[in-house]
């Protein structure tokens, strides 16, 4: 049993609790460097697509599980993040420049829409998130002569100072693409947990009320929180576009929001480990439901609603069973085998969502 006394306040700002921890992520480093060696193109695509689902999980994380704004238009997000980088490198912007602009241009146009919406709680905000990301596909056709409507688009061939990465013929450099862009956006995230900023938006996630008389100044802090989030997710979504190699409006539509919502919640909310936990089981939800029909003699036809429905299942069952996600369940095996024998099941009492003060608003 690791126990971890604290003599600073500075421990509490470490980049990792101990160095126990720091080696387990140095060498999980290592293997993920070393997967284009030990995979074959299939299965290195398909972690490709987790790290990818992984980076817009952040992004929703930020804001759902970080600051509590819940969003049902992320989907909008990732879809400017994608037509942006690609407008943008059409126009002759090299792509070191165009991917992170679209990310900041995303960012700023988070900021914007923030601004009335902030003033929204609960299932109002979530409705207003979903009118942007219905909007949105009608904005992708109506700016035809820049989106290519319901033709879509194709994004060029990466280049970085002239070293040209393709995501079908080269699947290994866009995995170390991908890569580097997980560990920036996960690096950022967790830095940014350890900052001022980072402590505001768990202050507004618990009580406004409180976060108010402690100083926080909570339109700010929210609408922050959204740019930041947009800005992470129109990275994620500028590699969808990469990924899936053509795009349209039809491709960021209202079920990639909810998917994102519900992988977060799946995962675990407010927790790093959360988001990749979660893009682990959307990712590999397809293939493994495709491999069990296989198993008990499906005949290899599709079956319409499937994956939706058992998607919506598992959903359930953690609402139900373990709110806290799989991380959640994790953590609390974890404990269970460092305090054995002097575990008990009172210690993980779910929790009341909101205080008392909250009844104020």
């Amino acid at each position: 049993m690791r126990i971890q006394f604290k003599t600073s306040y500075d421990h509490d700002m470490r980049l990792f609790p101990d160095a126990w921890t720091a080696c387990v992520y140095g060498a999980l480093m290592v293997v993920m460097v070393l997967l284009p060696v030990l995979l074959d193109e299939f299965f290195l695509g398909e972690i490709t697509n987790v790290l990818i689902w992984a980076i817009g999980g952040l992004g929703l994380m930020l804001l759902t599980g970080q600051s509590g704004q819940a969003s049902l238009g992320h989907a909008a997000f990732l879809a400017m993040g994608c037509y942006s980088n690609t407008i943008l490198i059409e126009q002759g912007l090299p792509f070191v420049i165009a991917f992170p602009l679209a990310g900041v241009l995303t960012g700023l146009f988070g900021m914007v829409i923030a601004i009335p919406a902030i003033r929204l709680h609960g299932i109002y905000l979530a409705m207003a998130t979903i009118a942007v990301s219905v909007l949105a596909d009608d904005v992708i056709v109506l700016l035809e002569p820049w989106t290519g409507g319901v033709s879509g688009k194709f994004p060029e061939p990466i280049v970085i100072f002239g070293f040209e990465i393709e995501r079908w013929s080269q699947p290994g450099r866009f995995y170390y693409l991908v890569l580097a862009v997980t560990v920036i956006s996960t690096l950022f995230y967790r830095n940014l947990l350890r900052a001022p900023m980072g402590r505001a938006f768990a202050a507004v996630r618990d009580s406004e009320v409180s976060a108010t008389a402690l100083g926080v100044h909570i339109p700010r802090t929210k609408a922050i929180a959204f740019g930041l989030s947009c800005m992470i997710t129109g990275w994620a979504g500028a590699l969808m576009g990469y990924h899936a190699g053509t795009f349209n409006n039809e491709t960021f539509s209202l079920v990639i929001s909810i998917t994102l919502l519900m992988m977060i919640v799946i995962g675990g909310l407010g927790s790093i480990h959360g988001a990749f936990l979660g893009a682990a089981v959307v990712a590999f939800l397809p293939q493994a439901l495709s491999m069990t029909t296989d198993l008990f003699g499906g005949s290899g036809v599709a079956i319409p609603g499937l994956e939706t429905g058992v998607f919506g299942l598992i959903l359930i069952l953690f609402i139900l069973f373990e709110p806290t996600g799989i991380y959640g369940r994790w953590l609390k095996i974890r404990t269970w085998f460092e305090l054995f024998p002097f575990a008990r099941k009172a210690m993980f009492r779910r929790q009341k969502s909101y205080l008392k003060t909250e009844r104020l608003r």
